[in-house]
């Protein structure tokens, strides 16, 4: 147990050996230590499952998962850590508060970044769903999309099928009438166009031979469409169309497993929204409090720090704090006079050197100089 809160304060930034000597301190600190701690593992677990999806279906995805997550994770820790073991309990409340701002400011960020690869695992299933949806409707819009750009290419082509068939159907419409006044003539219904006579008489045999010369025509006129159609159906073979289908459900469940990060990012994004895209409240909101649940986590030693009252380790370190700067100060002022003696010492014994040179140059001279001359 001893270990473990050593461990702790280790984690809260604490100088050990000065905590060690005020018992009423180590719970506070160990408190400090594990939040620290737990908010360092929360990354590397939600760090680690974001590099998984990242290089998801590659071999070595667990390996980068777990060296990533483990460097995420220490990465965020010493921040917290040194986060935490900056404020300085000695400052005012004001200034205790102008140092946190930055500090709670970067945890409220790191916060939202460790949150969200766990509320992707947390909502994996609503996400997979979503993304069933997504992927159902760009193909569909993408089989669109093509339809349309070669009904566009082949205009023409769609333009005087499109006659073909008004013309079939319009002579289909003519034939069918035309038949029913030929049984309203044979069997002697009186209309307008017929006699009203029973039998197969001059006007039934001329109608009926109009019917036959049309369904000639029916018959040439269905033999074009057929190979304006086959031509058709050659040009979407051709270009792609075939190819394109609908999804089906096992690759719609394969597509959303295989979903990288930021699709499912996007779709976690979008479950706030249902499918019709009104607002889903109840989604939203827990999304929501997750998301905050993790940045108060992360923001709880910082807040835990600046609650607590200044306690005797907190004097114990500033009054050591204290005893080194004088001590760095005094350093200083040592190595200054020394500096000055020392630079004393070499302007002297440089002016006594240079004054021999100047002494003896002048007994050179003079010795040198020719006194009968003068």
């Amino acid at each position: 147990m001893d270990k473990l809160n050593r461990f702790f304060w280790f984690c809260s930034g604490a100088h050990i050996p000065t905590l060690e000597k005020y018992p009423s301190e180590q719970n506070k600190y160990t408190g400090i230590g594990a939040t620290i701690f737990f908010t360092g593992l929360f990354a590397a677990l939600s760090g680690g499952y974001a590099m998984y999806f990242v290089f998801k279906g590659d071999d070595l995805a667990v390996i980068f998962a777990i060296v990533f997550g483990f460097l995420w994770g220490a990465a965020i820790f010493n921040m917290d850590r040194y986060i935490v073991s900056s404020i300085n309990k000695s400052a005012s409340t004001n200034k205790q508060l102008l140092q946190a701002t930055p500090r709670i400011l970067l945890a409220i960020m790191i916060g939202m970044v460790i949150s969200r690869p766990i509320e992707l695992k947390i909502f994996d299933k609503e996400i997979k769903e979503r993304l069933k949806v997504s992927y159902l409707n760009g193909q569909r819009s993408k089989i669109d999309t093509l339809n349309k750009a070669f009904e566009n290419k082949y205009q023409v082509e769609f333009g005087r099928l499109n006659k073909q068939k008004a013309t079939r159907d319009s002579l289909e419409k003519g034939i069918k009438a035309d038949r029913q006044k030929l049984n309203f003539e044979i069997f002697g219904n009186k209309t307008a166009e017929t006699s009203g006579v029973m039998g197969y008489g001059p006007y039934a045999k001329r109608k009926e031979a109009e019917i036959k010369q049309r369904e000639v025509e029916l018959d040439s006129l269905k033999a074009n469409i057929n190979k304006s159609e086959s031509f058709v159906d050659k040009r979407k073979e051709f270009d792609g169309l075939f190819t394109e289908k609908l999804y089906t459900k096992k690759q719609l469940d394969s597509l959303a497993d295989l979903a990288g990060f930021a699709d499912r990012n996007w779709a976690l994004g979008q479950l706030k929204f249902n499918v019709d895209g009104s607002s889903d409240s109840n989604t939203a909101t827990a999304v929501t409090f997750i998301g905050l649940l993790f940045i108060f986590f992360e923001c709880l030693p910082v807040f835990v720090k600046l609650m607590s009252a200044r306690g005797p380790y907190d004097y114990a370190t500033s009054d050591g704090d204290e005893v080194f700067i004088y001590q760095s100060k005094k350093d200083k002022d040592f190595h200054f006079e020394v500096a000055d003696n020392i630079h004393e010492t070499r302007v002297d014994s440089e002016s006594s050197k240079r004054k021999e040179i100047i002494k003896g140059k002048a007994y050179r001279d003079l010795e040198k100089h020719d006194w009968d001359q003068d």
